[in-house]
């Protein structure tokens, strides 16, 4: 998931930079949990962060404050639903590469499926942050099973139990899986099966490559 968005995105692109403000945040916070106990390693450093504009050190600039925008109701339990169907999808694949194979999200029309849109905005696509999370090269969300699935297709089915606002909503939801290798070809840049020609980008690399060939 990092390594996609730091290394096939375009530099300024929104999704690299959040990324990169991510890991940021997190390495302050680790810096400043550890000062007390490893004094002089924290404070090394936090004098070499570049991005830091003050220079007092990590004990003059007070304990971790963690920012409230950090906490989004709902969130925190989309990324817990997705990451199970991610590991039911790799369950049923161990051993092999998951970018071969494209998933399909089969959820009723209810809460956890609303949190899944969060994820994904369309019903498919390769680039989203729920595709990300199922580490597969093309993620489907669909209401309802699809008329055609095909005979090598793996099905799993799970449950997943959502609690929000202190146990105020809980809601036990079923989903299906299903996993189908992809019919597409790997793509020489972002190395995902994306790509109509194994040796020509996909969609989303040749918009990367031409933004920044637009900006030199």
């Amino acid at each position: 998931l990092l390594s996609c968005r730091l290394y096939c995105e375009e530099a300024k692109d929104p999704k690299r930079r959040s990324c990169q403000t991510v890991l940021a945040e997190a390495l302050d916070i680790i810096v400043r949990s550890f000062a007390p106990i490893l004094p002089h390693l924290a404070e090394e450093v936090f004098q070499y962060i570049p991005y830091k504009k003050d220079s007092e050190g990590v004990f003059r600039t007070g304990w971790i404050n963690a920012s409230s925008a950090w906490k989004k109701p709902g969130i925190e339990e989309a990324i817990e639903g997705a990451c199970a169907m991610r590991d039911s999808f790799l369950g049923s694949i161990s051993g092999k590469n998951a970018l071969e194979y494209e998933v399909i999200i089969v959820i009723e029309p209810g809460l956890l499926f609303e949190l899944m849109e969060a994820l994904q905005v369309e019903e498919t696509s390769s680039v989203s942050q729920l595709n990300e999370i199922m580490m597969a090269s093309q993620t489907t969300l669909l209401s309802e099973l699809p008329k055609e699935i095909p005979s090598d297709a793996n099905i799993i089915k799970g449950t997943f139990l959502i609690n929000l606002e202190g146990g105020d909503i809980c809601e036990q939801s079923s989903y299906k899986v299903i996993a189908q290798p992809i019919a597409k070809a790997k793509c020489p840049r972002c190395r995902r099966y994306t790509a109509e020609s194994s040796s020509t980008p996909c969609p989303r690399c040749l918009q990367v490559l031409a933004a920044g060939k637009g900006s030199t």
